[in-house]
Parts: C-alpha cells; sequence; structure tokens
C-alpha cells in the first residue's frame, strides 16, 4: 500500500506541473489578459502606425482597414495607460468602434462600415423569413405596418395594399400607415401598389412582426431599364381608384408636354370631364364647375388662388408635392365648402435617409430644393421657384398686356389728322418690372412610432407692373393748333396666396388613427391702373388740360381654421370616421375709380362651424361597398344649419368590371362672384354669402359609372347630373346711377344652373407605350331672371371635348405628345351703341348688349410634344434629366376673347388670341 502511494504522488505532481507550464506558456503567448494591458511611452503618427507599434511591443493582434485609419493623426503620451482606456479616447474621437473577440482579436471598424453590416445582416434574416415555406401557423389575423419610399424614407399616403386574390384590403392613410384585417393566415401574400411606384408582393410568414410590417416600394426611376419594361407602370396617373377620383404622381410630370416645367394642374386637364380649353387659367374646370368651385387643400389648409403669369402657370412646385387626389365628384363627407370637386395635395416631409438636394433651369423659371433629416426623428424640405424674365416669361407678359392695353382712336376730321406729314408720332416707354415666385416649407417631426408632427407652410405671389409712359410734341391738327401732350399710366397687380398649417397626428391603436390641424389661409388680390395725363395746345386759342382717371380693386381674404379628425376601423367589413370642423371668414372687396368714388365696398366676416360623420360598409364578401355620410354645418351670417346628405356605392360585378354610383348636396359659403364688364372684359373677386345680396349656394350631384380593367388597360364611362340653385353673379350691364338711389353695391343676381354630360376614358397602362384618349359630351346652362327667363349657355359650356396622350419609354429616351379638341366657349357681345341728351343738357353713350352667351368663340385645338433625356449616375440611378417641348406644334391661332370698341355707334371687333407655337427646354438635376 505504501509503495503504491509513494508512486501515485510524484506522478500526479508531475502532471499538474505539466498543466501548469502549459498555461504559463499560454499565458507568455497572451503576456497578460487584454484588459490588463499597461502602455508606456511617447506615441506619435498616423493611428495605423501606432496600431502596429502596439501590436509588436504588447503581443497583441488588431484588425482594421488601413485606408481609413491612415488618415487619422495621434500624439499622445502614455505613463502606466490601459490599453482599454487608450482605444476607448481615441476610437470616440474617430467615429471608430472597437470590440475584443474571445480568441483575443480587437477589431476596429468606422461606425459607417458597422452600419452597412447590420443592414447586410437584417436583410439576410429579413430574406430568409420571406422564403419561409412551411404551413400556416395563425388563422384569420390582422396585419398592420407602413409604406414608405426605398430611396427617401418618405411615408407615402393612400396607396393600396390588398390580399392577394380576394377582394380584402385597404388604403393607407396620410401618415402611410395601414391595418388589413381578416387576413386569411399568416403565409397570405400582400400585394402592395403606388403610383409610379413598383409593385411589392409580400409574403407573410410565422416569423415576421405582422403589427409592425415596413413595407418599401422603389420608384420606377431608381429601376432599371430592363425591369421598367417588364413590371406593371402607372407612372403619371391612376383613373379608377374610386368613384370620381384621379391620383397623379408629380414626379413622373417631367414626361408631359408642359409650358415651363412640371405642372399638376395642366396634367389634370388632360384627363376626361376637365376642360383643357383654357390656356389663360390655371384653375380647373371640373365637370362644367368653375375654379372658385373647387376646394385645393395643401397639407389640410386651402388655396383659394392657383395661377402664376395670369394663369399660363399653376402655383405648385411639383419637387415639394408628394400625392395629388382630384375628387370630380362625389366626395366624401370629411370636405365641405365647395360645389364641383376637390383637390387633396400633400406635400414631401423631406428625404429620412440623407441629405439631398436638386433644381431646374427652364426657360420661364428657376427652380431648387434641399431636404435633409435632422438627427433620427426630424426631416426637413424647403423649396423655391422665381420666374426670370427669359424669352417664354416676357413673350407671355407682352401677349397678355398687349390684349388689355387700350392704345386709344381718334376719329379724323378734315383738315387735319395724326401721321408722319403732321409732324411725327407719339413716343411710347414702357417700363415692366414683373415676376413670380413661391415658396415651400415643411419639418415633420417623428417623437414616437405612433405620433407625428408637422409644419407646413406655402407661399406664391405675382408682382405684375405695365405701367407706360406716352408723350409726343410739334402736332398739328384741330384746327391747325400745335399740340404736345404727355401720359403716364401706372399699372400693378399683386396677387397671391398664403397657407401654413400645424398637424399631429396619433395611431392611438391599430384600429384607432386621429390628426389634429389648425391652419391659416390669406389671399390677397391688388390692383392699382390710373392714367395721368397732360395736353399743351400753342397758337392764338392755346391752353393747357389736364385729365385724371383709373381704377384701384383690392380683395382680401382670411381664413382661420380648425378641425379634429377621427378614424376607426371596426372590423374587415366597417370603418367609421368623423370629426369637427371650425373656419372663421374675413373677406373685404373694395372696387373704385382712383378719383377716391367708391362703387363696390364689402366687409364681411363670419363663422363657420360643424360636424361629419362617415362609414364604409362592406357586404355580399366585399363586393358591395357603401359610403354613407352626412355633413352638419353651422352658418354665422345667416343664421341657418345645413345639412349634407351624402352616399357613394360601389359593387365589383367581376373582377374586371365595376359599377360605381354617388349622389350627395353640398354648400359654398365663400364664392368668387363674376363681375360682368362687356367692354373692359369681366373680372372676378371673393365675397363671403350674407343670406341677402349673395347667398349661400348650393348644387346636388348624381353620377353613374360602368368599369372595365386589367393589368394592362382601362376602359371606363361615367355619366353625372349637377343642379346649382343660389348662384351669384354680378354685373355692370345695368348701369347704376347714384343720383337715382340705385347703388352698385346692388348689383348682385341670383340664378340657378345644371351641368350634365358623359366622359370616356381608353387607356393603356403598361409597356414601353402608355397613354389614353378620353372624350366629353357635356353641357352647362345658366338661368339668371335679370337676363331673362330661359336658360343660356354658361361662359364654361364646352359642348365636346377630345384629349389624346401618348407616352412612349425606350432606354433613357422618354417621349410624349398631346392633342386637344374642343368646341367654342360662349361670349356676350355688344351690337351697338347711341347717344341720348340727357334733360340738363349733358350727352350720355349706351351700349346695346346682345343676350348672354349668344356667341360661340372657333373651336380650339393644339397639339404639344415633348423628348427627355434620363440622365443618371455611374451607379445608374436617374439624377435628373434634359427636356425639350414645344406647345402649340401647329400654331393654331385659338382665340382667348373677343375685344370690343366703339367708333361713331358701331362695334369694332378684334380677336384676341392665345400662344401660337411656343418651344421651351429645361435642365434637371437632383444629387
Amino acid at each position: 500500500m505504501n509503495t503504491t502511494k509513494n508512486y501515485r504522488c510524484p506522478l500526479f505532481t508531475t502532471l499538474i506541473g505539466c498543466l501548469l507550464l502549459c498555461l504559463s506558456e499560454t499565458a507568455n503567448a497572451q503576456d497578460q489578459p487584454l484588459t490588463g494591458i499597461r502602455l508606456n511611452g511617447s506615441y506619435e503618427g498616423s493611428f495605423t502606425d501606432v496600431l502596429n507599434r502596439i501590436s509588436r511591443e504588447q503581443n497583441v493582434r488588431f484588425i482594421f482597414e488601413k485606408e481609413k485609419t491612415d488618415k487619422y493623426k495621434i500624439q499622445d503620451f502614455m505613463e502606466n495607460k490601459l490599453l482599454t482606456d487608450f482605444l476607448d479616447y481615441w476610437c470616440l474621437l474617430f467615429d471608430l468602434k472597437y470590440e475584443i473577440a474571445s480568441d483575443g482579436l480587437i477589431k476596429i471598424k468606422d461606425l459607417e462600415t458597422i452600419k452597412m453590416e447590420e443592414d447586410e445582416l437584417k436583410k439576410v434574416e429579413e430574406a430568409r423569413k420571406r422564403k419561409y415555406s412551411g404551413p400556416a401557423t395563425s388563422l384569420n389575423i390582422s396585419v398592420s405596418g407602413k409604406v414608405t419610399d426605398m430611396a427617401t424614407g418618405e411615408s407615402l399616403p393612400f396607396g393600396a395594399v390588398v390580399v392577394k386574390g380576394t377582394r380584402n384590403g385597404t388604403s393607407t392613410n396620410v401618415d402611410g400607415l395601414f391595418t388589413v384585417q381578416n387576413v386569411p393566415s399568416d403565409t397570405s401574400t400582400l400585394v402592395v401598389s403606388y403610383t409610379g411606384y413598383s409593385v411589392v408582393y409580400l409574403k407573410l410568414n410565422p416569423f415576421l412582426n405582422r403589427q409592425s410590417l415596413d413595407i418599401e416600394l422603389q420608384p420606377y426611376a431608381q429601376l432599371l431599364q430592363e425591369i421598367n419594361v417588364t413590371a406593371q407602370r402607372e407612372d403619371v396617373l391612376k383613373a379608377n381608384e374610386n368613384i370620381s377620383t384621379i391620383r397623379m404622381n408629380p414626379q413622373s410630370l417631367s414626361k408631359m408636354p408642359n409650358l415651363g416645367e412640371r405642372d399638376i394642374m395642366r396634367a389634370f386637364q388632360l384627363m376626361p370631364g376637365i376642360s383643357a380649353a383654357n390656356e389663360s387659367s390655371s384653375g380647373l374646370y371640373v365637370r362644367g364647375g368653375t375654379p372658385d368651385q373647387n376646394l385645393i387643400v395643401y397639407d389640410g389648409f386651402t388655396i383659394y388662388h392657383v395661377d402664376h403669369l395670369y394663369g399660363f402657370f399653376s402655383a405648385f412646385n411639383a419637387n415639394a408635392v408628394k400625392d395629388v387626389r382630384l375628387y370630380k365628384g362625389g366626395y366624401e363627407s370629411r370636405f365641405g365648402g365647395r360645389l364641383s370637386s376637390v383637390m387633396e395635395i400633400t406635400g414631401k416631409d423631406g428625404n429620412a435617409n440623407k441629405f439631398s438636394a436638386g433644381g431646374s433651369l427652364s426657360l420661364l423659371s428657376i427652380n431648387g430644393y434641399i431636404e435633409t433629416p435632422v438627427g433620427k426623428k426630424i426631416t426637413t424640405l424647403f423649396a423655391f421657384r422665381r420666374s426670370w424674365k427669359g424669352p417664354l416669361y416676357k413673350k407671355i407678359f407682352n401677349l397678355y398686356n398687349s390684349s388689355n392695353t387700350n392704345t386709344g382712336q381718334t376719329n379724323q376730321g378734315p383738315g387735319g389728322g395724326f401721321g408722319p406729314n403732321a409732324g411725327g408720332g407719339p413716343d411710347f416707354t414702357n417700363t415692366v418690372k414683373s415676376y413670380f415666385y413661391d415658396l415651400n416649407g415643411k419639418i415633420t417631426f417623428r417623437p414616437t412610432q405612433d405620433d407625428v408632427l408637422s409644419l407646413s407652410v406655402f407661399n406664391g405671389t405675382d408682382d405684375l407692373n405695365n405701367s407706360q409712359e406716352l408723350s409726343g410734341g410739334g402736332f398739328s391738327g384741330f384746327g391747325g393748333q400745335g399740340v404736345s401732350f404727355n401720359s403716364t399710366t401706372s399699372d400693378v397687380t399683386t396677387y397671391g396666396n398664403t397657407g401654413l398649417s400645424l398637424k399631429w397626428s396619433r395611431q392611438w391603436t391599430k384600429k384607432l388613427y386621429s390628426y389634429t390641424l389648425v391652419s391659416q389661409s390669406k389671399y390677397f388680390s391688388d390692383r392699382n391702373r390710373s392714367t395721368e395725363s397732360s395736353s399743351t395746345f400753342q397758337g392764338p386759342q392755346g391752353g393747357a388740360e389736364q385729365a385724371f382717371g383709373g381704377i384701384i380693386e383690392n380683395n382680401n381674404l382670411v381664413d382661420q381654421s380648425a378641425q379634429l379628425n377621427l378614424a376607426h376601423q371596426t372590423s374587415g367589413n366597417l370603418e367609421l370616421s368623423g370629426g369637427l370642423f371650425f373656419t372663421q371668414y374675413d373677406i373685404t372687396y373694395n372696387y373704385g375709380t382712383s378719383d377716391t368714388t367708391t362703387l363696390i365696398d364689402r366687409k364681411n366676416n363670419g363663422k363657420l362651424m360643424g360636424t361629419y360623420v362617415q362609414g364604409k360598409i362592406k357586404l355580399l364578401d366585399q363586393q358591395l361597398l357603401l359610403t354613407p355620410g352626412l355633413r352638419v354645418s353651422s352658418f354665422e351670417p345667416t343664421g341657418n344649419v345645413y345639412y349634407e346628405p351624402r352616399l357613394s356605392v360601389q359593387y365589383d360585378l367581376t373582377e374586371r368590371i365595376k359599377i360605381t354610383a354617388a349622389s350627395g348636396r353640398y354648400y359654398q359659403f365663400a364664392n368668387r362672384v363674376i363681375r360682368e364688364d362687356i367692354l373692359a372684359g369681366s373680372r372676378d373677386f371673393w365675397v363671403l354669402s350674407d343670406g341677402s345680396s349673395v347667398k349661400v349656394s348650393e348644387s346636388t350631384h348624381f353620377i353613374a359609372g360602368l368599369n372595365y380593367e386589367t393589368r394592362s388597360k382601362l376602359f371606363s364611362i361615367e355619366a353625372y347630373r349637377k343642379n346649382y340653385t343660389n348662384l351669384s353673379e354680378y354685373t355692370l350691364r345695368f348701369e347704376s346711377d347714384l343720383r337715382s338711389g340705385t347703388y352698385y353695391n346692388e348689383n348682385f343676381y341670383t340664378g340657378m344652373a345644371y351641368a350634365q354630360g358623359v366622359e370616356f376614358l381608353a387607356q393603356q397602362k403598361i409597356g414601353q407605350v402608355q397613354g389614353w384618349a378620353s372624350y366629353t359630351l357635356s353641357e352647362v346652362k345658366n338661368k339668371f331672371d335679370v337676363y331673362g327667363t330661359s336658360y343660356y349657355p354658361a361662359a364654361q359650356d364646352v359642348r365636346h371635348e377630345f384629349k389624346f396622350v401618348i407616352l412612349y419609354n425606350v432606354k433613357r429616351w422618354n417621349f410624349s405628345v398631346t392633342y386637344i379638341y374642343a368646341t367654342g366657349r360662349p361670349y356676350t357681345a355688344p351690337l351697338g351703341g347711341y347717344q341720348l341728351t340727357l334733360l340738363d343738357g349733358a350727352t350720355r353713350d349706351y351700349v346695346a348688349v346682345g343676350e348672354k352667351n349668344a356667341f360661340r368663340l372657333p373651336h380650339y385645338e393644339r397639339l404639344d410634344a415633348s423628348i427627355s433625356f434620363e440622365l443618371r449616375n455611374k451607379n445608374g440611378n436617374n439624377i435628373g434629366n434634359i427636356a425639350a417641348s414645344v406647345f402649340n406644334i401647329l400654331n393654331r391661332k385659338n382665340v382667348w376673347y373677343k375685344e370690343f370698341q366703339m367708333s361713331e355707334g358701331n362695334v369694332v371687333e378684334t380677336d384676341i388670341n392665345y400662344l401660337g407655337i411656343t418651344p421651351n427646354v429645361s435642365l434637371t438635376l437632383n444629387f
């Protein structure tokens, strides 16, 4: 026993010794634990050199990217300093990060590399999850998430999210959020689409967080051409989303011919039911309605004026706009205050991923924008556009002003006249200082995943100056007397719109969403046209005469509003919404002569408040969609309550055939009234209804439609009827006489009207060749008792209108052609003039006016074309384009309006034409 015991102890000791020796060798190999390594000495040079020195001295291994550590310089004196403290300090200073692996290896990476690796791992994990091919684990589920732009991180409002193979689906809200209920299983496929973006098919699986899906869509502009050819494309518009609704993608409008640059309003004029025969107005004439009967909402505040440069250009900068929807009629109860249509514009929030900027230069204006994130929760966007006096601006300005400048005529008598033989002609000096600009700004703050705060600002202004001087001397006439004269005409018009809104939206639960908004909108229009002239007569009966004349016209509107909106997705077949609204109006209009005689002086203010409720109900296995609603308004100036019931119906007869119908009542409290002036031209101004001279106008809509749609084509037909009552007009035809007790303020008249028509649309949606053809047959008639007891054609009555649009894409080239034909619009003409001698011996001229709108202008016809070439960077991404377009290729002399002058009781008629052939070029760059 003892022998054995003595033998085993030395063996055990030997084994323990060997083990300790191995551990000691390992420790020597590592010197000591990395957390305990201390540095001594002066270290100076590039970060790369210092790391290599430490590696040699301390037997430590580093991994780093030499090209990134070379650029950093170090100067440090270390006395008994821990290696980890050294790395903590310098890595933090250089935006680097280090980690110690289990094998003692120290990895140093920059934050950008780390983020790229994390993103790559995330993509791999997402791909792994999406490749799941196992059985479903949950049935009849709900799915929620957000749809965004892959390039910018912008939320995409009003996009479609549908369960593949079913009619079950929903739309994203204004913040890009959605919830789809009654999804069959957690292996179903969602089809996510948005106009101008590639369609995403997202296959669900049990690993995905189906309550917080982040779905990114890629714009077609970012896709390679090979994908463009095969992918489904609806680049410019979507015309079959809901009844009488059109969606437009502002970023694709560069493919369309235009006067200056991308123009939202001009693009909508190419659709059926919207007149395109009005070059002098960017406002929309929708189904017989006038532009003031359209509600234009930009980020929640109302835009009352949409024109630049006399209406040849719209006030919306496409670089600041994310989404546009136009409801041509039968619109929902959440909208009110207009008789005809609603345009809902959503502004961009700004790039959430990186700084970006861009701009464009055309023959009309210069346009630039900047968008950038501030931290992780704030995005900003600023866009600015200003005209410059290039050839296109001058052409439009001169066209308008030459047609509105009264040159005057002098009747020549025996023995004298104005002419070369009389000693010389007049000398004109025209000083033009005119321009327009618009500014957009938006700041968006997302404090949590469920809250969004945004501040949006808009301003668009035109300053038009057509002042001129006329002088002459040395004339002989008027019985041989010499005449010298001088005339100064001041003609300055300034108009524009300013808007501001602050919105807070919140997703309280997956089913409950709300947004609260306060806003202010201001419209102003100031015109001062005055003439001062003096004449000096030489000779035996010489002397001097002075004359003054002109008009002053001012119109100002202030709209201060607040609203609260709630939406609750009660179930997959029922969605309820409602809200409260309040508006304070303050509108003034002053019209008079420059000698301080006031003809019209209106100052009105009042409060409008109310509530609305609406439901979306799906029946018959979701084949039938009912949208009933009710809007109730209380209007202070009249003291009345106004009820507006509305209902729309959509029935999917088959997967391709859809039947639609809608009806509703609509009231308008702020009206833009036409001031008819046969000789000087009609103008318009905003007034607030008071229940007496200007009544609250009303319309009732009846709409029915039939649509046939496949993946590549759409055919639709819609018929409509709109009845109007309590329309207002102001006319100078029945001239007021202050001496007889009749005042200009009493020249408001009330009437009624109806508009009816049928619209046809055929659209090719995908492929290299896209486009559409449309035809509208319509009739618009008014009835004002002051003009007679019968209905007569309204000024916006266009009986036939045909439009044809072709978009062709080949590689990086885009070609487009548009053609418009429309029958002539009605107008009123004077038949002659006469002169009466009053009782006091004075004489007075009178004009005999023909029947209201009894004549029609010649038909309107225009052909436009454009070509653009996409610019791409070395990675193949689109960074802009070079474009050229030609407006009115046929150089047709389309008549704008008729100008009349009276000469010895006779009517002299002159055609004032729209623009002739007009080329344009532009360059757009995005960074």
